[in-house]
């Protein structure tokens, strides 16, 4: 048995030029992709990431992600995340994310995340606690505080408007083979204008993942103003072979104004 690493892991970063948007600043999605890279560096260090998981047909999947952010790294900036898992059960495990600069001086926000294990074979979930003897136990840190709300259920009326629909491409499939958590993120925030982001920035951005998606699905994108800085979104996909439409993501989205 390896040794008992640290409960939090500290991964570092750099906001790179190409990553970053007309501002300067890092894109949300690429936060979002540098955080599930630094759950997956901390998970397999500790003996249940992936490495270990896909060998045995098993993996994580992103099931509800929210960020909220003070400010956002901006081009050539370091920074680094810090990720610990706060809780455990059966289907689901909580991982919470602090953005921090390297001398700790400045925080720019924080994540908070809940995973489900699956079965690659089966697509059906997997008993957490079954993995090794339960070794992720060893690792749930409940005293560290992520400050931030969880995220909340996105309630949508039927006024929704349907605003967008697109195709899914090679680009949008992840190791997983379905659609990528964080294409979902970007095909989102392109629902408004360059001119909407020259005047408005993303405060908090939270995704619940109801389903799959494969290459091939269309995704129809529904959106609803439901306060002065809010904005819901359903996701719905739709099959080839007839018009059903399938919820597959809800999204809410604050903004403040620049």
């Amino acid at each position: 048995m390896t040794d008992i690493l640290d409960k939090v892991g500290c991964y570092k970063f750099l906001a790179e030029p190409f990553h970053c948007d007309f501002s300067k600043h890092l894109f949300m999605g690429h936060l979002g992709n540098h955080m599930l890279n630094a759950a997956d560096f901390h998970s397999n260090e500790r003996g249940y990431g992936m490495s270990y998981l896909n060998p045995i047909h098993k993996t994580w999947v992103l099931s509800r992600l929210a960020i909220e952010m003070t400010e956002m790294p901006i081009s050539y900036d370091e920074f680094n995340i810090e990720t610990w898992v706060d809780g455990v059960m059966k289907f689901f495990t909580s991982r919470n994310f602090t953005v921090v600069s390297p001398d700790s001086n400045k925080i720019y926000g924080y994540g908070k995340s809940i995973w489900a294990m699956i079965d690659t074979d089966t697509r059906q979930p997997v008993d957490i606690l079954a993995i090794h003897d339960g070794l992720i136990l060893d690792y749930v840190d409940k005293e560290r505080q992520c400050p931030i709300a969880k995220s909340s259920r996105v309630k949508m009326s039927a006024d929704a408007k349907l605003v967008r629909t697109i195709d899914t491409n090679y680009s949008d499939v992840d190791v997983n083979g379905h659609i990528n958590s964080v294409k979902y993120i970007e095909h989102i925030l392109d629902l408004w204008n360059l001119d909407w982001y020259v005047h408005n920035k993303i405060k908090r951005f939270e995704i619940a993942y109801v389903a799959e998606c494969h290459c091939g699905d269309k995704l129809n994108f529904y959106c609803e103003h439901t306060s002065e800085d809010e904005y819901c979104i359903r996701i719905t996909k739709s099959f080839k072979i007839n018009a059903e439409e399938v919820e597959v993501v809800r999204s809410k989205v604050n903004f403040v104004k620049d």
